[in-house]
């Protein structure tokens, strides 16, 4: 860590603190919502509404980021999320929560989420040099797997059974701590715009960057309608950016319901809630180890072979819980659900952030989480609405199937640079849009 300097430090440990909380938070709401209905409509709302902002608002934050001080927007995030949630803390504590209060209370903390997470991302490549950005997004993705599932996942498993009020009163000082400690951060973090050419005749490429340039008095709707061309013009990252985000509303629909299969005596498993906290546990044990072992796996097996193999493997393995309901068979099959799922975003974030120029980053990072990310609401009540007409098994071999194809179109880009890296190859890096 010492290797990677003062900020990178301040916010890794920033990183560690609000992903403890969004993963007590992510396990901890959909159990709340448990304790308050059986029904898998009612139920995948919550997951509906911790992913709504991003199709909301993922634009302008993106916008945001490159106009703003990234650093000053996480912890206006941060101190925004805690307020909220320490509100709905109080209302638990004195008996007056109910599903609709809950969905509120996440859906507007998740907003906050949106702002801080952009920010986060452009903020990193700021803090360390190039060549360290695969070993920082790879202990930054440890962090966020530690704090979502290994510590945050069976505390709120615990919390909901013990002190109900608590799922939200602990995130709440979580957000609070993190936001204090990005203020340890040494330097400038307003991103500058990019120098203009040298003169008439430079290259396709220099001219391509050189419209990246973020003019102050520009609008803010100029300014995301940039990205967004450049997104779509970026032949990799717009291919990169459907397939995630066909995965992503596939996955979303997959385990917006997945809590009732595997918890409550109406389930198929009927584990305790408990349980399916340590399950999120052995999901975050794989992902950290996972974090570890991606950069060495990057360079042996090389991007393109290591991103199909690692989501192949990740959604065939969705397919365990549904052919064999067995309790212990479930942790193997999340460990290794966090293995693979931790190699691919890390070669997916350190990607982005080598393409893009760090001018564009933060718009053009959120336009593609809007892509990749936007569905998520989508699948999640859909994946309600199909378990109340076909059944649960039905989401998850449908979201399963889904996820199949999404793999196999990402692999008509990648297949002929299997084994070189994904950034290295001009037919990728191609920002014509001719191909």
């Amino acid at each position: 860590m010492r290797s990677l300097g003062r900020s990178f430090a301040f916010l890794w440990s920033s990183t560690a603190l609000s992903n403890l909380a969004d993963g007590m938070l992510k396990v901890g709401a959909p159990l709340l919502a448990v304790t308050l209905t059986r029904s898998p409509t009612e139920v995948s709302l919550a997951g509906a509404a911790a992913t709504l902002p991003w199709l909301l608002f993922a634009l302008l934050a993106g916008a945001i980021a490159d106009r703003a001080d990234r650093r000053r927007i996480m912890v206006l995030a941060n101190i925004v999320r805690a307020a909220l949630l320490a509100g709905a803390a109080a209302l638990a504590a004195l008996g007056l929560l109910n599903l609709w209060l809950l969905l509120a209370a996440l859906l507007l903390a998740c907003v906050a989420e949106v702002f801080a997470d952009t920010s986060a991302q452009s903020v990193l490549p700021m803090t360390v040099s190039p060549d360290h950005l695969t070993t920082a997004n790879g202990r930054v993705v440890g962090a966020q797997t530690i704090g979502n599932e290994f510590v945050g996942a069976p505390l709120a498993g615990l919390l909901v059974m013990l002190v109900p009020a608590a799922v939200f009163g602990g995130p709440a000082l979580l957000y609070g701590a993190a936001g204090l400690l990005l203020l340890g951060m040494r330097g400038g973090f307003r991103p500058a715009p990019a120098p203009a050419p040298a003169s008439a005749t430079a290259t396709a490429t220099a001219t391509a960057t050189a419209t990246t340039t973020t003019a102050r008095g520009r609008s803010m709707r100029a300014d995301i309608a940039e990205s967004l061309r450049y997104l779509w013009s970026h032949r990799f990252l717009r291919t990169l950016a459907i397939t995630a985000g066909t995965l992503n509303l596939a996955t979303s629909a997959y385990f917006a319901v997945f809590v009732l299969w595997v918890v409550g005596e109406e389930s198929r498993m009927g584990l305790e809630p408990s349980a399916y906290g340590l399950m999120m546990t052995a999901m975050a044990a794989g992902a950290v180890a996972g974090s570890l072992v991606a950069e060495r796996i990057i360079r042996l097996a090389g991007d393109g072979r290591t991103l199909i193999g690692a989501w192949l493997a990740n959604f065939l393995l969705y397919l365990v819980p549904v052919l064999a309901p067995v309790g212990w068979l479930l942790y193997p099959t999340a460990v290794l659900w966090g293995v693979t799922s931790s190699v691919a975003n890390v070669l997916v974030v350190s990607t982005r952030q080598r393409l893009i120029p760090s001018e564009l980053l933060g718009r053009v990072n959120s336009a593609y989480r809007l892509i990749g990310m936007g569905g998520m609401p989508v699948g999640a009540a859909l994946g309600g609405v199909v378990a109340e007409s076909a059944g649960l098994p039905a989401v998850f071999l449908g979201a399963t199937g889904l996820c199949l194809v999404a793999i196999a179109f990402l692999w008509r880009v990648v297949r002929h640079q299997i084994s070189i890296p994904l950034t290295s190859d001009p037919l990728l890096t191609d920002t014509s849009g001719s191909r």
